[in-house]
């Protein structure tokens, strides 16, 4: 999946979980701008994440996503 088409969807599903519509994710966003990025944010993102995207995560995986940049990462090893 090239990088415009996943930080899109990922757009659309971060906007969902954090009820915030002027998100815009891209390679330079960082997670600390995110409001709101608590574990139970983060449990519901990663489950959505999974719907969307087909993949499913380990509960290992799910845990050692700390950043945007670790959930790109994880996203790109399950759908390539």
């Amino acid at each position: 999946m090239d990088d415009g088409a996943l930080y899109s969807k990922l757009t659309k599903i971060f906007r969902e979980v954090f009820e915030d519509d002027e998100i815009v994710l891209n390679p330079q966003s960082k997670d600390d701008k995110t409001r709101g990025w608590d574990s139970l944010k983060h449990v519901r993102l990663m489950l959505t994440v999974e719907k969307g995207f087909s993949v499913k995560f380990a509960n290992s995986e799910m845990v050692r996503v700390k950043s945007l940049d670790d959930l790109v990462h994880l996203i790109n090893q399950k759908v390539c």
